[in-house]
């Protein structure tokens, strides 16, 4: 079994009310050394310069696709060349319980001149279905993907 730990830091004073307090927290998770430096969504008085929940979310689905396709390419034998993908969600206010709304994905691969693209589609779609977080999210993650040949 994984288990995963974060540990997460804010300092400050919500005495001044809803609209007085700094959102900014900091959260590590060992044994990683980097900490990130997140914040609100700027709509919710956070800063803009920092990465905020919802763009971790995201950026989750995005990196566990991209390392699930890698993983599927190398035991398959594929040369993967490269690999970008461009991933989107809104948050979807209008509900009884505001929530993040799709996940969409959508990757450019680059492979070795010769290799099938077909066989990089359906290992995309192999990964999709083996990947933790998009298996872990109640909203849908769909994935398109192009392949391109170098």
């Amino acid at each position: 079994m994984h288990t995963y730990l974060t540990r997460l830091r804010w300092d400050g004073s919500t005495a001044g009310g809803v609209r007085s307090y700094s959102r900014d927290h900091a959260v590590t998770a060992p044994p990683a050394l980097a900490a990130l430096d997140l914040s609100a969504d700027p709509g919710f008085r956070g800063d803009a310069g920092r990465l905020n929940p919802e763009q971790l979310v995201v950026a989750a689905a995005s990196s566990c696709q991209m390392l699930s396709f890698l993983g599927a390419a190398a035991r398959a034998g594929v040369d993967v060349r490269g690999y970008e993908d461009e991933a989107t969600s809104a948050l979807d206010l209008s509900g009884p319980a505001p929530r993040l709304g799709a996940v969409r994905i959508a990757a450019t691969v680059r492979v070795a001149t010769g290799t099938d693209p077909d066989a990089v589609l359906a290992l995309a779609e192999q990964a999709h279905r083996e990947c933790y977080v998009a298996n872990s999210l109640s909203v849908p993650v769909e994935v398109s993907t192009a392949v391109v040949t170098v």
